[in-house]
């Protein structure tokens, strides 16, 4: 029962319209990177927006939304910092962002994360201010209904379609952290 609730909390956190008495602080983590060093949300966040990408090397839609990160991560340099945590993973995580150039800490074994933020698919998006309190969440976005072009669209023609939509709103809700009060008065 707590999980769901949990679940849901994290889901009203990302909601423009979701009014809560506190602010829901996002669960603290330390996993790993490639190289063996090690990340810790709380230590990691300080001063920066965070965007926290839960992905994998097989999914379409990481692939087409990961361009995206991308340039904001080019656009806001070291106030924005992205978190690529690999889950459910059976490929080469570390091989894929070198190949693909991305600028994200790669962070590897993150189900236990991933769990606690309640993500049970990929990509998952969490946005955190410098405090850790949650701005945004992916899955609190209207579903869009697809066209259905000759009997059905690939994952892959979904992901293309669904990904500028997702990086707008990522963005958008970026660029509203950017201007809050807090971020430019510290």
């Amino acid at each position: 029962m707590s999980k769901i609730l949990i679940i849901c909390a994290l889901m009203l956190a990302g909601l423009p319209n979701a009014h809560a008495t506190e602010p829901l602080v996002a669960p603290d983590w330390t996993l790993e990177t490639p190289g063996g060093s090690s990340v810790n949300l709380h230590d990691a966040v300080q001063q920066r927006v965070t965007i926290l990408l839960f992905w994998a090397t097989w999914c379409p839609y990481c692939k087409a939304l990961m361009p995206h990160l991308q340039s904001i991560k080019l656009e806001y340099q070291d106030t924005v910092q992205i978190f690529a945590i690999n889950i459910f993973e059976d490929g080469d995580p570390a091989a894929f962002i070198e190949d693909a150039g991305y600028d994200f800490t790669l962070l590897l074994s993150g189900d236990t994360v991933a769990d606690a933020y309640g993500i049970t698919a990929t990509p998952g998006i969490i946005i955190l201010d410098p405090d850790r309190t949650l701005h945004f969440d992916l899955r609190s976005l209207p579903r869009i209904d697809l066209p259905d072009h000759n009997g059905g669209a690939t994952n892959r023609r979904k992901a293309a379609w669904l990904a500028p939509h997702w990086a707008a709103e990522i963005r958008r809700s970026v660029d509203d952290l950017m201007q809050s009060a807090y971020l430019n008065h510290p």
